[in-house]
Order: structure tokens, then sequence, then C-alpha cells
């Protein structure tokens, strides 16, 4: 009899909760609230909760239930035929999951409702992409171009602008601090690619929620998000990650764990990648081939010929990251963050400066950046409401600290010049949602304190002496941004959507320059300045097939540090110097955009815009205390200065095509168009550096069950001489020659395939061949080829 009992019993507790299931996103494994389920009549439904949990105790047992979300797939499913465990998976619908993006307003909206173009970067594009760094995850969108000087690099171009005059954000905190340069950047390689949950791109201006520096577009990162219990239970979730590349003889490590409860959630990531010295393609230009190259054994430098000129001695590097994220949410109205990110790399080479030479010899016997660390500290605090000022409410205060130094040796001498720098960046934010009807405002206040420290010193490789040195900035100096800003969205019409902002900013900087090495012909800079900004567009939807986009825009960028108080060798024989007299640079920007849904197999997304620069902020000759040429570590100079001296504008068209053959096969292309000039003192133009030659990409996607195949191009246009940049024509080492013993820009094309197979709910695998022809290019303006055919392996474990 108790037996029976207890048999009973299990069966009545069995039975009872077989009720209650879980739906859960397929690729993340995370709960989705708010999914419709439904039976065929549609007489019985429910709505699964913020955990993703619903009771199906309505329906019967063999009753074919529909399960429906706005960003996933539709699921048919009979009741009895659900898992033991209870669980339902829904699988994400890549084409929706990009109809809401955040970057724009710092909430929530659908993409539909936008006046301007915004690339989205899904969780699955991410793991698919197998990328290395950062740079590289941006780039296989097909709409940001990527250049590198080395190995440990990637400087993003968008629509003809590239370095200070992009801003990257990370989890919306601004990145970009007072000595960003105008110079090729590799900050964004400090982000973790496999800690990224997905990333936003905005196409042009964006400094009106943005502030400084959006001229050209705007990189968000948004990094993992710690996950909740499903009820009152603590569940344990996480990967492991491995990948090996052969053309760097890369080996990555990474892994994340998820510690979810109730109210608490923890996660933390970490990430170990290697690189070895990069091989480039067997077929291209002779003039990219590493022949030689500097050996330093006790204290002398040799120089030594390369036994594989393929190979681009030195390149390798290795680099550190590490996330920890603590969030607590007691309810639905409150949410609590704490993000702590830290990145460090090895010592990496320079590596166009190694190939340089001076009367036909290698100029450098070392030109290495010291070790690239960065700190962030995040709170964020979201607040959920339905008063009169707001809805929805968010404060994201933050500290980071940079850290980076420079150290370069003449081959043949003795001295080993260092500069090293740190920054201090505090910033806070408050931002605020308010909704009437079918209305939106945005609003917020926005601060922003920068401090720099930096030294120079000048050390005797033989005798280990160490001397003061002309440091790179003025040491003790600030930079300091004050804001605030609106946006408003209105339904003019069911099928037509306003979209109105402005912001007002305030910048002060100070740099002193008593202490200088340098007599300069100030003592210090004070900078106080104002810019307003603003934007309008329109989106027009007059069909479900057809969205218009039209937009205007103004940005601005500030002077930082590095303008106004830079000390630098731009190149052999030119020296850049301090400036006090500078003023934000403008931009004011149009563009016009179309997505056209031809048919249910045939998309088209097309844009064109045109932004023009004023007081643009560039590097010019200029002169010092009436001197033009100065001595700089022991080389005659000339002397430069950023000024703002020019205006310059760029145009161009971006359009990409969808083809949906069947339910398994795709094609996806995209294809961007730069053109920028610049205007020079004596009232011509020239080539703008950073607008891009053409590029694109094309995919064959393959997907079926548990398998995914992309063979794929990547392809690039050509610059002649006549189209570089009067900068870039003075640099005939990172190009090849043409017949007329110029330099310039050879086209190139690449193909490429990936795989990736789910072995199993829990295990993963991803191979690439890239490059497969084996080609040798270098992309625009970089100091290093690109990777040869490249065999990338990777292996994921989840739990």
């Amino acid at each position: 009899m108790r037996v029976i009992l207890s048999l009973l019993l299990f069966l009545f507790f069995s039975h009872s909760y077989a009720q209650e299931i879980t739906v859960l996103d397929r690729e993340m494994k995370i709960p989705l609230s708010n999914v419709a389920i439904y039976n065929q009549s549609k007489t019985i439904s429910t709505l699964t909760n913020f955990d993703g949990k619903a009771s199906i105790s309505k329906f019967s047992k063999n009753e074919l239930l529909f399960f429906k979300h706005v960003s996933h797939h539709e699921l048919r499913i009979k009741k009895s035929d659900i898992k033991s465990n209870y669980k339902v998976y829904l699988i994400p619908d890549e084409n929706q999951l990009q109809e809401v993006v955040v970057s724009v307003s710092k909430f929530a909206q659908n993409k539909r409702d936008l006046a301007r173009q915004v690339v989205s970067i899904s969780a699955e594009d991410i793991k698919f992409s197998n990328s290395q760094t950062a740079a590289d995850l941006l780039e296989s969108s097909g709409k940001v171009y990527v250049q590198k000087s080395q190995l440990g690099g990637g400087s993003p171009m968008i629509r003809g602008f590239s370095t200070n005059r992009l801003l990257i954000t990370i989890d919306g905190v601004r990145m970009n601090n007072a000595i960003f340069r105008s110079g090729n950047l590799q900050n964004v390689i400090s982000i973790d690619p496999l800690a990224v949950e997905r990333a936003e791109v905005i196409l042009g201006p964006g400094s009106v929620i943005f502030g400084s520096d959006a001229v050209g577009g705007v990189m968000n990162f948004y990094t993992l998000t710690p996950r909740f219990a499903m009820g009152r239970n603590t569940v344990l979730s996480g990967n492991a990650y491995s990948r090996y590349a052969s053309a760097s003889n890369e080996k990555t490590l990474h892994a994340d764990f998820n510690i979810g409860r109730k109210n608490w959630a923890f996660l933390t990531s970490v990430t170990y990648s290697d690189f070895g010295d990069l091989k480039m393609g067997s077929h291209g230009p002779e003039e990219y081939l590493r022949n030689e190259y500097v050996i330093n054994r006790n204290g002398n430098s040799l120089i030594v010929s390369n036994e594989d000129p393929r190979i681009q001695k030195p390149t390798g590097y290795n680099q550190i990251n590490l996330l920890e994220k603590i969030r607590y949410m007691p309810n639905e109205i409150w949410d609590f963050s704490l993000n702590l990110m830290y990145s460090t790399t090895s010592n990496f080479p320079r590596y166009d400066r190694l190939i340089q030479k001076r009367n036909g010899q290698l100029r450098s016997a070392e030109w290495y950046y010291g070790p690239q660390i960065w700190f962030m500290g995040n709170f964020k605090i979201d607040k959920k409401g339905n008063g009169a000022v707001y809805d929805n409410a968010q404060l994201t205060t933050a500290y980071q600290h940079f850290k980076e130094s420079r150290n370069n040796r003449d081959f043949g001498s003795e001295l080993l010049f260092n500069s090293e720098e740190n920054v201090d960046a505090w910033s806070a934010n408050l931002d605020f949602e308010k909704k009437f009807e079918k209305n939106k405002l945005n609003y917020g206040l926005e601060y922003v304190l920068n401090e720099v420290s930096s030294e120079g010193r000048r050390i005797n490789i033989t005798t280990g002496n160490s001397n003061r040195d002309m440091p790179r900035y003025p040491n003790g100096s600030s930079w300091q941004s004050l804001a605030a800003y609106y946006g408003f969205q209105w339904e003019l019409h069911p099928e037509l959507t306003l979209q109105t902002g402005a912001r007002y900013n305030h910048i002060f900087l100070n740099a002193d320059f008593e202490d200088a090495v340098y007599e300069f012909p100030f003592k210090n800079a004070d900078l106080s300045t104002g810019a307003l900004t603003g934007s309008a567009g329109l989106s027009w939807n007059p069909s479900e097939k057809i969205n218009w986009k039209l937009n205007f825009s103004t940005a601005f960028r500030a002077p930082n540090i590095d303008d106004v108080g830079k000390v630098f060798d731009s190149e052999p024989g030119s020296v850049v110097v301090p400036n006090s007299n500078l003023k934000p640079e403008y931009a004011y920007n149009g563009e016009i955009g179309v997505y056209w849904k031809i048919s249910e197999a045939i998309r088209v997304d097309i844009a064109g815009f045109y932004t023009h620069l004023d007081n643009a902020l560039i590097r010019r000759d200029f002169s010092l205390n009436g001197v033009e040429t100065i001595d700089f570590q022991g080389e005659p100079s000339k002397v430069q200065a950023i000024q703002n001296a020019a205006s310059a504008y760029v145009y161009g068209f971006e359009g990409g095509i969808v083809v949906k053959f069947s339910s398994s096969l795709l094609l996806n292309s995209q294809l961007t168009i730069t053109e920028g000039k610049e205007e020079l003192d004596n009232g011509t133009t020239a080539p703008l550096r950073h607008a891009a030659p053409l590029f694109g990409n094309t995919h064959l996607v393959w997907k079926r069950d548990k398998l995914k195949l992309d063979l794929f191009g990547e392809y690039n246009g050509q610059f002649d001489y006549e189209n570089l940049a009067p900068s870039e024509q003075g640099k005939a080492y990172l190009y090849a020659i043409d017949l007329n013993g110029n330099p310039y820009s050879p086209s190139w094309y690449t193909i490429n395939f990936t795989g990736q197979y789910e072995i199993s709910y829990n295990w993963q695998a991803t191979a690439s061949l890239e490059n497969i022809t084996d080609q040798r290019y270098r992309t625009y303006s970089s100091g290093m080829a690109a990777p040869g055919r490249n065999l990338i392996l990777a292996l994921k474990y989840s739990f």
C-alpha cells in the first residue's frame, strides 16, 4: 500500500511539475519573457513571465501548441512532445533581432523608426565570425574598413573618417580619451570579442547622443549579460572556447562562467591569446616581402636575412582580457550592475616603423609599444517608472585607466627613447526616456574628466644610464566635458516618423608647459569652448516592403590634449609640436537611404551620404619661435603642428542585398564606395587620407539543422598614386610600386570558407579556411601585409 501511495504521489507531482515549462533562446540559452503560447484555435493562450516560465496546464495532452516571440522563429509542437526537461528552445530570427537597436538613443528602438543607418552585429554573427580581435569583428560586418600598422592593432575607418573622429563605447561608456590621436589607433583591440554579446555601429555623426569625436560614426560594444536563475535555485552555466590559427600560430583560450540566483547574478570571463609572427600570402607584390630584419643580442644590433621572407618579423604578441560582472535586481523596477574589465598586452612591435629604411639600410633597431593596459569599472542603475518625468532612467558612472608607452632606438645607436602615458578617466551619464502615447522623448546629462600624466626618458642600453627626455604630452594636463541633450521621436503619421535632437557641450582643457624640455612661446594652454549640435530626420514606411530614411545632422570634435600639447616624430625628419590656438572642428552631414523588400526572397538596402568638415584639425607645417627646423632625438626635423587649417568633404554610397534562394540557402552582399577631398592652402584639393577605397564582401550561406556553411569573398579596389593623400604618397615603404616608380595600393580579393557544426547540445565546432588562393595584399594605408592562407579551428563547450 505504501509503495502504491508513493507511486501515486510521484505521478501527481511529476504531472503537476510538467505543467510548467521554460522557454529559452537556443543560441544564448537564456530565458525569454513575453513569449505567446496558444492553441490552433487561439481559444487558450498564455505568456511566459520574466523568467521565461509559463503554465501549460490549460492545454490538453495532444494539443498542438504555438510559441511566438518578436525576435524568434515561430515554433509548433505538441504538448506531449515537450521533452522531459520541460524546456522549449526558440531559434533566433536574425532579421527580427536586428530590428531593435539601443545605440541611437541609449534605449531600445525599432530600427524601422530610425532615420539613420545602423549596423547590428548579433550574437550569432559574433560566434560565427571567429574574429581574433574586436577590430576584426567590425571588419567582418562589411561596413567598416580596418587599417593595421602592426599585428597588435586595428584602426577602423567609417565614411572617410578614422581614429579620434570615430567614437568607441563599451556598455554605454565612451572609451575615447584625451590622448586619442589623429594617427592610427589600436585601442579597440582592448575589447575582447569573445566577451561581446552584440555590437552596433552608427554610420555617420552621433554627437547629439555621444558628444565630441562622433564625427564619422559610433562603434558600440555590449558585453555578456549576467543571467538570473529561473525560480529560487542557483543555476550555473558557462562556456569554454579554444581557437588556433595557422597564419599567426595563434592560440586562444577563453572561458566564461555565470552563477544565477533569483535576484543576483555573477559573470566571469577570461581570455588569453598568443600570436606569433604573421605569415603573408604567396601571390602579390614583392615590395611587401620581409627580406631582412634586425636582431638584438647582448646590446648589439645585427641585420640578418629572413629565411622565409613571407614571415613578418617581428609581429607577435600576447594578450589577456578579464571581465567580472555583478548584477542585482530586487524587482522588475530596479536593476543594479557593476562591471569590471581589464585588458593588457605584452610588448608588441610597430611593424611599419621596423620596415622603414634610411640611406638603403633599416632605420630602427627597435620600435615597440609597451604593454597596452586598460581597466574600466562601471556602475549602472536602471529604473523603470511611469511618472510625469520619465518611464525609464539610467545612471551610468565609470572610471577608466589607460596606460601605453612607446620605445624606439635607431640602428647603430645606444640610446633608447621611451615615453609613457597614463590617463585617468571619470564619467557620469544620466539618461531618461519618456513615452507619450506614440511619441517618445529622450534626454540626459553627461560629465567627463580626463587627467593625463606623461614622462619621457632617454636610456643608454650599454651603460644603463637613464635621463629625462621630452614627454609626449604636458604632464598633469586635464580635459573636461559638460553636456546636456535631448531627442524626440514624433509619429506624424502611422507611416511617417520624425526624429529631432540637440546637444550642447562645453569643453575645458588645461595643459601646463612650464616644465617642458623645449622652449615654447606659451607656458600653458587653457581652452574653454562650447559646441551646439543637432539632428533631424524622417523615416517613411509607405508599406511593409519599403522604408525610406532621410537625415540631416551636425557633429563636432573638440581639441584634446593630443591636439594641443603633443610632441612626437610623426615620420622621419618631422616633429609635431604643441599649438594652443585651436578650436573645435564641425561636420555637417546629410544622408538618404531606402530599404526595399522586393519580394519575400530579395531585400535591398541602399544609402548615400555627404559630409562637410569645417575648421578641420590637421597636421601642417609650423614654426616654433620663428624656427621651422629643430633637432629632435638627434635628427634635424621639420616643425609641424595640429591646426584648424582646412576643410574637407566626403561623399559615398553604401549598398547591400540579401537573396534567399530557399529556407537553407542565402546570399548576402555588401559594397561601400567613398570619395573624400581635403582643401589645401593653395586653394586646390587632395585626396582625404582616411577615405578608404571601394570595399565589400559577398557571402553564400547554407544552413540546415546543426550545420552552417559560408563561402565568401572579401574585395578591395585600387588606389593609384594620384588617389593617395599627399601624406601617403611619401610613404613608399607601405605600398607597392607602379611602373612609373610611384607607390600605389593595389586591388585585392580573397576567397574564404567557414563551416560550423553543432556536435551536440554542449559541443560546437567551427573551421575556417581564409584566403584560400593565398593572396599577398595589404589593406589600404596598412604597415603590414594581411594573413596568407589561414586555417582557423575553434571548439566550444557550453553547459
